[in-house]
């Protein structure tokens, strides 16, 4: 009976939600940070859909994609600040290379750093005051043509 009962827990467990996996989530920043979609129209007016973790809060920001080793290509981590303002990104213990898109408050990008070098401590400023920074695997703003001419759908964003 003690058996059968733990076999009914593991087969509830394994199907509750929390358990199941979304796709392009990275597991080490679920339940840390909120979970969204965005638009990104690209320069040549393709629409590209992200899976975006969202840091708002300083504590999230500060720890933005720190210790993550692995990303699905079109996962990325959105920072979200209260205004217009030059902000500047490290890597300090970022285990992956990124792109970093840095983005105006209407959803234009303003400009972009790619490769960034994992695990140092450079940092990567914006040319402009900027309410957002978006986070991708490095080589993603290439491959999918994400340019100056590039506006980000999202929120209040989508016109």
């Amino acid at each position: 009976m003690r058996s059968a009962i733990v076999v009914l827990w593991l087969v509830l467990a394994a199907c509750s939600p929390q358990s199941a996996a979304k796709a392009g989530t990275v597991p080490d920043l679920d339940g840390v940070f909120e979970f969204t979609s965005l638009t990104i129209v690209n320069d040549a007016g393709d629409r590209l859909e992200f899976d975006v973790y969202l840091a708002r809060e300083f504590e999230q920001q500060r720890r933005g994609l720190m210790f993550v080793r692995d990303m699905p290509e079109t996962t990325g981590m959105l920072f979200i600040y209260d205004g217009d303002e030059f902000h500047s990104m490290w890597m300090k213990n970022t285990f992956i290379s990124l792109d970093m898109v840095f983005v105006r408050s209407d959803g234009s990008v303003s400009s972009i750093i790619t490769d960034t070098t994992p695990r140092t401590l450079n940092s990567h400023r914006s040319k402009e005051p900027v309410r957002y920074v978006l986070e991708l695997n490095a080589g993603v703003t290439r491959r999918m043509n994400i340019g100056q001419d590039s506006r980000l759908l999202w929120g209040g964003h989508e016109q």
